[in-house]
This record gives structure tokens, C-alpha cells and sequence, in this order.
């Protein structure tokens, strides 16, 4: 069910940018305007997904701090599946870090963006199951 409102989710704001693009595209204005509103658009679009990163980023590190923690008062089995969780989340933040770095060099662009905030948000996403699992 959570599978199935994140694709209907990312399916609506596709949706929404293509409706928008369309509008733009078909809207009784010079070229230079549209091409104005294209890029102010897509500059918006840009900040979006930064703040989205920087979010994760956050919060990609309170949840390594809690499963280190919680790492430390598992047996074997469970300790192994934490580590590898929290190894992979280390990885998305260090990449999130980065491409944060990137975009205020001006280095990065959308498609790195777009990758770094999918791999963050499913890092945090497998955490917080783990954790929420071994809470109950």
C-alpha cells in the first residue's frame, strides 16, 4: 500500500510538471517570457529537491546515531542486518553530502539530484522499518 502512494505520489507531480510545461508552452506569451518561466521553474523545481536532500541528509544521521545505538544491544543476527543498514545509509549521506556540495558549486544537476534524494529516502525509509520492528 506504501509502494503503491509513493508511485501515485511521483506519478501526480510528474503529472503536475507536465501539466504545467504544457500550459507554459501553449500560453499567448513571447518566447523570451516562456523561456523565463521555463527556467524560474525549473530553478524552483531545483530548490525543492535540494531542500528535500538536506532534509534527509538530517535525518539520515539521527537515525544512524539512534541504530548505532540500538546496534549495540542486538545479538548476532539482528546486529549483522543492523550494520548492513546503517553501512548503506552512511553511504546515501555521504553521496547526499556531496551532491549538496555539488549544487552549491553549481557542479550537479538534476539527474544527480533526483538520484541522491531517491537513495536518501530509501535509506531512511529501511531504517526506520528496521527500527520501528525491533521497537515493537
Amino acid at each position: 500500500m506504501k509502494k503503491y502512494l509513493k508511485q501515485l505520489a511521483i506519478g501526480s507531480v510528474i503529472a503536475g510538471i507536465a501539466g504545467y510545461v504544457a500550459g507554459i508552452l501553449t500560453a499567448p506569451k513571447s518566447g523570451k517570457e516562456t523561456r523565463k518561466d521555463i527556467h524560474d521553474a525549473s530553478l524552483r523545481a531545483k530548490a525543492e529537491a535540494e531542500k528535500k536532500l538536506k532534509s534527509l541528509h538530517s535525518e539520515l544521521s539521527q537515525l544512524i546515531d539512534k541504530g548505532t545505538e540500538k546496534a549495540k544491544q542486538l545479538k548476532a543476527a539482528g546486529k549483522k542486518e543492523l550494520t548492513e543498514l546503517l553501512a548503506n545509509a552512511q553511504v546515501a549521506k555521504e553521496k547526499a553530502r556531496e551532491i549538496l556540495s555539488a549544487v552549491h558549486e553549481g557542479g550537479a544537476d538534476d539527474k544527480d539530484l533526483e538520484k541522491a534524494v531517491n537513495e536518501a529516502t530509501n535509506a531512511v525509509e529501511h531504517l526506520k522499518k528496521y527500527l520501528q520492528k525491533k521497537n515493537a
